[in-house]
């Protein structure tokens, strides 16, 4: 059964890119939903907690940020971080003003049930193309798959209860085969995870997307 996060779950807010320019500058890739919040979150700690980041300076580039990271002196040690992805607990993230928007990193592992409460599988990610949010499902069995996340298809998201609920056409998702419950029974079945702190589009509930 999915589990709610806990208060040390940490989330992915950033990743480093390449060295910009000589001076230990770096082209810093931002998750957030402004970009330019990244920088309010406090320092930043590599996903194997090896090491943290303060960013003392950031601005707006081409498609990027650009952020000097304390520490980061030159192009050498720039690079040594490339590719870095950058954490914070999720505790830091700001309270969302309206109750039908969401985090993406707190809607996955929800479970996923039709409106008679059968069970469909877990939420593995959120996803956005150009086109709007997708969820992306991992059923009991078989391969994932997305479903739009518009009111119409996904009518509940109830964070208390760790689940959602959805109505997908018919077909979309495969109905459980009685082994595939009892697997799920004995826990065995799970989802991926892939944490993004962006929050919905409010979009969602208008049927928009």
């Amino acid at each position: 059964m999915p589990q709610p996060p806990t208060t040390d779950h940490r989330v992915c807010v950033a990743r480093i890119g390449a060295p910009h320019g000589i001076r230990g500058e770096v082209r810093l890739h931002a998750f957030t939903e402004d970009p330019m919040t990244v920088a309010k979150y406090g320092t930043l700690e590599a996903e194997d907690g090896s090491r943290r980041f303060a960013i003392d300076k950031v601005r707006p580039g081409n498609g990027f940020l650009v952020a000097r990271l304390a520490g980061i002196n030159d192009r050498n040690a720039a690079e040594q971080v490339k590719n870095c992805r950058l954490f914070v607990p999720r505790d830091r993230l700001p309270e969302l003003a309206d109750a039908d928007d969401f985090y993406h990193t707190d809607l996955i592992g929800l479970s996923v049930v039709d409106r008679a409460g059968n069970d469909l599988g877990t939420v593995a990610a959120i996803h956005n193309f150009g086109a709007g949010d997708l969820v992306e499902v991992k059923p009991v069995s078989g391969q994932t798959v997305l479903l739009p996340f518009t009111k119409a298809v996904v009518p509940v998201v109830d964070l208390a209860a760790r689940r959602l609920v959805a109505d997908p056409p018919d077909g979309f998702i495969p109905p459980p085969t009685r082994e595939d419950a009892q697997s799920r029974k004995a826990g065995t079945g799970s989802g991926a995870s892939r944490p993004d702190p962006k929050a919905t589009s409010a979009e969602r509930h208008t049927g928009a997307g």
